[in-house]
């Protein structure tokens, strides 16, 4: 038995942020912001939207691509560092609602931007053991969270929603083959935002209540663990990277995946980047990027993809599935010098 994607779907509030608009409020411009981040605009959700909102929105489509009703689901998982309420109800019993999902289990999942990747293969392991269509849900209200006078961190987020239906199928020749989780909480103050049960004083200042991040030392974390993370999804599938017809990497910046490209001596054509114009949704960010290979027709049937993410916790991880079909070749042995006690094999069989 293996799990398959069905379907796909996005949303994108309607608000357009440029680097021009940032430029009027802040010391930079959209030259520095573009050649630091490959980044020009951001989509800002309007006042009456919420995480939940996007992520019905997308859930939707993803729904309609899939040809799944909302009450035949059996699970939903919604991805997010922003729930629309702080502590409970989560945000996927607000998503299960609104869709009339009233056969589903939910909860939400917070592992910041690799939240989608995680998400997935826990949705995986429950399609192993109860085989009822499964939604996984990546949605983000970044914009609530950031300090917008910070420049170092406000030029670089957006908000959006992207969802994945996910399915089992007796088909051997297509779905999830291997996914990579991993974590390293000693990274866990490179990107954090106060607040919650650690006793952070309510009378502190509102700007301490906004995303933190240590940049320069976020961009060499994502480096490695993202070239770490595809070779190894290759190592053991016995694959190549020629191979790959489609990597989706996390859209946080584009300097990060040109160094992995750099590093990995790998043509950059291969790794579907939408940051342009989105920025980095965090947990939005693969799903609202995937969707749109698929619509772009950079992933085809019987297409090997990849999709890496990484970001704070520390959290990163990846997945290697075939888009339909294709058949895999035999798995060669893990190097022996890799710990891969926090891994996980997707291919049970």
């Amino acid at each position: 038995m293996f799990v398959q994607i069905t379907g796909t779907g996005s949303y994108l509030p309607e608000r357009v942020v440029t680097n021009d608009e940032l430029a009027a409020t802040l010391d930079t411009s959209d030259e520095w912001i573009y050649s630091h981040t490959g980044i020009r605009s951001r989509h800002i959700g309007a006042d009456d939207e919420s995480t939940s909102s996007m992520a019905v929105k997308a859930a939707r489509a993803a729904l309609a691509s899939a040809g799944v009703a909302p009450e035949d689901l059996g699970l939903i998982i919604v991805a997010t560092s922003t729930p629309d309420y702080q502590l409970f109800p989560s945000t996927a019993c607000l998503v299960q609602h609104a869709l009339g999902a009233v056969n589903a289990a939910c909860f939400d999942m917070q592992a910041a931007c690799t939240g989608f990747i995680y998400a997935l293969e826990t949705a995986r392991g429950f399609l192993h053991h109860t085989p009822r269509p499964t939604l996984v849900v990546g949605a983000e209200m970044m914009s609530r969270i950031v300090d917008w006078s910070d420049r170092n961190t406000c030029i670089l987020f957006g908000d959006a929603a992207g969802a994945a239906v996910l399915e089992v199928s007796q088909d051997e020749t297509g779905g999830i083959w291997h996914s990579i989780l991993k974590a390293d909480g000693a990274g866990s103050q490179l990107i954090f935002r106060e607040g919650g049960a650690r006793g952070l004083p309510g009378g502190m200042p509102l700007i301490q209540h906004t995303l933190q991040m240590k940049g320069r030392a976020v961009f060499n974390f994502a480096v490695k663990v993202f070239d770490d993370v595809l070779c190894r999804l290759l190592e053991r599938s016995g694959y190549t990277f020629d191979d790959l017809a489609c990597v989706v990497p996390h859209q946080a910046n584009a300097r990060i995946v040109e160094a992995v490209a750099r590093r990995m001596g790998v043509p950059l054509e291969k790794f579907y980047l939408n940051m342009e114009t989105t920025g980095n949704s965090s947990a939005a960010s693969i799903p609202v990027a995937l969707d749109a290979a698929v619509a772009a027709k950079k992933i085809k049937e019987g297409d090997l993809i990849a999709m890496v993410g990484f970001g704070a916790g520390l959290t990163y991880g990846g997945i290697l599935m075939n888009w339909h079909g294709r058949t895999e070749k035999s798995a060669p042995a893990v190097h022996p010098s890799r710990d891969l006690s926090a891994e996980t094999n997707a291919n049970t069989e």
